[in-house]
């Protein structure tokens, strides 16, 4: 696990500050609540079912106001079977409180490898809609949150059951369906870049879309959350090439933050260890306003508390949400 530079450190201690040791929790202001973000598992099977288990009871135990999911439902080297995606499913169903996932790419992007079965990746997506996206307005999770998608506010991106937003106490959360393995641009059959260029298009509109909706209904902050690390680093000074899969997501994150003027929060997870970054831009530039959480996955079976206090000068504070029992990985 990479450590946390100094500034981070110092949110954590303050959220930690914020929680009282019994009692109700108290987070800030009137309007401050938390949730849990997480992702990238259960990955290592069959051990990890009992970890997630672990992980899930944790998180009901918090009570939070509802869980994120980054998506990576499974490992990529593990079958993209009906019964493996049932199985997830089935475990996401046991949070007690609201779980809004969002699509990565082990679960369909990455299904034409041999080991993962050798599927086609658009039929495993359109099965990931069917089973996951069933009801559109609503989220996973035993008490379900009411969300609006894409699908339904947008009837040109009727495909898009996936991407959907909802507000809480003045924030708006927002999820494109922008996944790893360069966002699906590396095309692995001729079929491949038309459903990346569509879908690449329907993500930009709903961002505009949502960080318009954030501005004209004077919202405190903003919440994205994607499965995809962007991982600028391995282009020279940072600066993405034109082809990169990402570039069209972070041009339009930047644009909308810009206008938003107010705390833009990116989650996603895709890399597996708990870091909190500036968010860069196509150009390697860090984006003013726009911090990026990336949270536990696969063998760090854990999970990231972030509490929202949006009358607050920080707006965030995060805390990792670690399970003994599950170990630190390897």
């Amino acid at each position: 696990m990479r450590l946390l530079p100094p500034a981070s450190a110092f949110i954590l201690a303050l959220a930690a500050l914020l929680t009282p040791a019994s009692g109700a929790e108290r987070i800030g202001g009137d309007n401050a609540f938390s949730f849990v973000a997480l992702g990238d598992m259960p990955y290592n099977l069959p051990d990890d079912y009992a970890k997630f288990d672990r992980l899930i009871s944790a998180v009901n135990t918090l009570k939070p106001a509802f869980t994120l999911h980054m998506g990576d439902i499974k490992s990529g080297s593990l079958p993209c079977s009906d019964e493996v995606l049932k199985k997830a499913y089935d475990q996401i169903q046991t949070f007690r409180g609201a779980l809004v996932y969002t699509i990565g790419d082990n679960e369909w992007l990455d299904c034409h490898r041999k080991a993962a079965g050798g599927y086609n990746p658009r039929e495993r997506l359109a099965r990931l809609r069917e089973m996951f996206f069933a009801n559109p307005a609503k989220s996973l999770g035993q008490s379900p949150l009411d969300v609006e998608s894409q699908a339904q506010l947008m009837p040109e991106f009727s495909t898009y059951v996936e991407n959907t937003r909802f507000t809480k106490n003045g924030v708006m959360f927002l999820t494109a369906h922008v996944p790893g393995s360069n966002n699906g641009f590396e095309a692995q059959d001729p079929d491949a870049p038309a459903e990346f260029f569509a879908r690449d298009k329907a993500n930009v509109a709903w961002l505009d879309a949502g960080f318009a909706r954030a501005k004209a209904d004077n919202a405190k902050a903003v919440v994205l959350f994607m499965q995809a690390e962007f991982d600028e680093s391995r282009f020279p000074n940072g600066a993405m090439p034109r082809q990169s899969g990402f570039v069209r997501t972070l041009d339009a994150i930047e644009a909308g933050a810009k206008s938003f003027g107010k705390p833009v929060l990116l989650i996603h997870g895709d890399e597996h260890y708990f870091s909190i970054t500036p968010l860069k831009n196509s150009k390697g530039k860090p984006i003013p306003g726009v911090n990026k959480l990336m949270v536990y996955g696969d063998t760090l079976v854990h999970a990231v508390r972030v509490f929202v206090d949006p009358d607050g000068d920080s707006v965030f504070g995060f805390m990792p949400l670690i399970v003994p029992e599950n170990g630190m990985g390897k």
